[in-house]
């Protein structure tokens, strides 16, 4: 047994990163400034868009993504279950409603094929969640959107550095979502990012941070201005010179950050794919995973207990699983709205038997060696 708890996921600070936020705070800017703009060049071209806008969390870029989708008052915009409250939420607060579409129980994504099913005359959007770092079947869904005039707003909080097609995840789509969250794989402490090809929306979404003001402070004092105008109902969602220079010094490691996560998923999939009482989830075809996280399905037939019981057993081996997650609509928020459960079977079955293995770049051969010993030891206990 470990002598202490192995966490699903943290943050890697080195003294690149340290000295990069401390020239950062001895400049002249402490919130918005050049380096923001410096960080948002960099982190589009990272992902081959045109425009990337930085903003204070992950939340708030997928408000920010849905209020320059237009989504409002009545709109609806399809979604998946298997994902944190936050995507659903950010159609909440602007008024619309979330419809949840079910997933495939084999990569765990947004299922294409059930879209047209959840599609109604208010739908406006789709958001589909590219779950551990996995690319949705974004082919498929973009024919379904085009069809019917919908806006994609990719929610890729879990999928910097992944790839469709060849071609990187921020590229594709009308607005794409990341976040910078410690777990996430870089950081900026707190922060989130929307990428886009269309000025326009890179232009929505710059007001939606700062007040929905028509110009930043900046541009205000270069041009003379006496004031901004006021012409969207925005948010303070800025994000600060110091901390884009943190993310900035990350942004610098992340193809050797992808690595190390990727060379752990290839362990855990080489040494658990046979395992019995275990199930993986399926990677697909023509896509670069971005392992975020690492989920695995716990085969309940096989067991004498239920998944809660594993849980509970790996945790006391000092092994900290996680559950991502429940269906959005199962917490008691959504089931207030009229949400009830049975909306996703396929979702649901899921969430009664996925964990999240610990999986970051920091870890040591000799964790991973510990998770592995663990989930054997655990599950030979409890096999049937």
């Amino acid at each position: 047994m470990r002598a202490c708890l192995l966490p699903y996921g943290r943050q890697r600070i080195e003294e690149d990163d340290i000295r990069a936020v401390v020239e950062a705070l001895r400049g002249d800017f402490i919130t918005t400034g050049p380096v923001v703009a410096e960080f948002e060049r960099c982190f589009a071209e990272r992902v081959a868009a045109r425009y990337a806008v930085a903003v204070s969390s992950g939340t708030a870029a997928l408000h920010a993504a849905c209020f320059a989708a237009g989504i409002g008052p009545g709109d609806e915009a399809i979604t998946t279950p298997l994902t944190f409250v936050a995507t659903s939420n950010a159609v909440l607060y602007l008024g619309g409603r979330p419809v949840f579409g079910d997933i495939r129980s084999d990569t765990l994504n947004l299922d294409p094929a059930l879209l047209a099913s959840r599609v109604t005359p208010r739908t406006k959007a789709i958001i589909p969640v590219h779950f551990a770092g996995q690319p949705c079947d974004l082919a498929a869904i973009q024919a379904q959107a085009r069809d019917r005039g919908l806006t994609i707003i990719e929610d890729a909080a879990h999928a910097l550095g992944a790839e469709y097609q060849d071609r990187p995840i921020g590229s594709l789509s009308d607005l794409t979502v990341f976040s910078l969250h410690p777990v996430k794989h870089m950081t900026t402490g707190e922060g989130g990012v929307v990428t886009t090809n269309d000025e326009a929306l890179a232009e929505r979404l710059r007001r939606f941070r700062n007040h929905g003001l028509s110009v930043g402070s900046a541009e205000r004092q270069a041009r003379g201005l006496l004031y901004a105008d006021m012409v969207d109902l925005g948010f303070n969602y800025r994000l600060t010179d110091f901390q884009c220079a943190l993310g900035l010094s990350q942004l610098g490691r992340l193809d050797a950050i992808l690595a190390r996560r990727t060379a752990i998923a290839e362990r855990y999939r080489s040494d658990l794919k046979d395992l019995p009482g275990l199930a993986l989830p399926a990677t697909g075809e023509g896509m670069r995973h971005a392992w975020h996280i690492f989920p695995v399905l716990i085969d309940l037939e096989r067991l004498s207990v239920d998944r809660e019981t594993v849980f509970a057993a790996l945790r006391a081996e000092n092994i900290g699983v996680v559950l991502h997650y429940v269906p959005a609509y199962w917490h008691s928020y959504y089931a207030r709205l009229g949400f009830r459960r049975g909306l996703c079977p396929r979702a649901e079955a899921i969430a009664e038997r996925i964990l999240t293995l610990p999986i970051f770049p920091a870890m040591t051969d000799g964790d991973i060696d510990d998770v592995i010993v663990a989930l054997r030891k655990v599950l030979a206990y409890y096999l049937r």
